[in-house]
């Protein structure tokens, strides 16, 4: 006796029929080779669209507003404790072998080349991914976007390309920011709670900087805000089943976006060693 499948798949026999495992096995790889396929030509044409007229500019700088100075406090406050606790855990580290004079070197360095970009990405995103996605998907179920294909206006240049250059110029700046107060955050452990030179905590900072950290640093926000913003996007446009398929690409979004950012930085992070030894 052979059992219709549930969801309308394949029928399946209890003994010695092919199993409802691989049935749900064979859908999950096909929707995940479609959902890469549909999100690659989707960010390819939201990156063309960066270099062609027209820009919104009015809802670039409504988009700024909401991701950077909307996420400057979340940003500025994780960069700081993080930058503490960074100086408190290797100041018990280098004490052993009396090193605690390089705390400054090793928190700038840390801050600059992964924790600020990454940290700064992940906060960003858990804030400004979700929002995205809610909000466009808010107005795929509304009907608000194929209205606006009605009037003539593509909602990827109107909602997507805003979004995606807000994200990318404004997670530069957050980066900066949360660097910066990183290295306050260490400084102040060094001095209140370690009892150590400031002076030469910040020289130390400063003095062994290079150019490759810099850089380092900075090139990976143009990177996460582009993912950001592009998956966020994404899924909030293809959101389907109402207000319960709204929550689902909200939950996607952040996921996605966070294992992104996290897959992007380990890539960056070896091309850079590789250019810099």
């Amino acid at each position: 006796m052979r059992f219709p499948a549930m969801d309308g798949g394949k029928s399946y026999t209890p003994q010695g029929g092919e199993p409802m495992a691989i049935d749900r096995i064979d859908r999950t790889a096909k929707n995940l080779v479609l959902t890469v396929q549909d999100y690659s030509w989707f960010a390819f044409r939201a990156f063309l669209n960066l270099f062609r007229p027209p820009i919104y500019w009015p809802e670039f700088l409504v988009q700024s507003d909401i991701i950077g100075v909307g996420s400057i406090a979340i940003v500025l406050l994780a960069g700081f404790f993080t930058g503490g606790v960074l100086a408190l855990q290797s100041a018990a580290t280098l004490s052993a072998f009396g090193a605690t004079a390089v705390t400054g070197r090793f928190v700038s360095l840390s801050m600059i080349r992964e924790l600020g970009p990454v940290l700064t990405g992940i906060m960003v995103s858990g804030r400004n991914a979700s929002s995205m996605a809610s909000e466009l998907g808010s107005m795929v179920v509304t009907e608000q976007i194929d209205a606006m294909r009605a009037l003539g206006v593509d909602p990827s240049r109107k909602l997507v390309t805003p979004r995606i250059f807000a994200s990318i110029a404004m997670l530069f700046f957050l980066t900066i920011v949360a660097d910066a107060f990183g290295t306050l955050g260490g400084a102040a452990v060094t001095v209140f709670m370690n009892h150590q030179n400031g002076t030469q905590y910040l020289s130390e900072a400063y003095l062994f900087l290079r150019f490759p950290d810099i850089l380092q640093g900075l090139v990976k926000p143009l990177f996460f805000g582009y993912i950001i913003a592009s998956i966020g996007c994404f899924y909030g446009l293809r959101t389907t089943g109402g207000t319960q398929g709204v929550g689902r690409s909200t939950i996607q979004a952040v996921v996605v976006s966070s294992v992104l950012i996290i897959f992007v930085d380990f890539l960056i992070s070896q091309v850079m060693l590789s250019l810099f030894k």
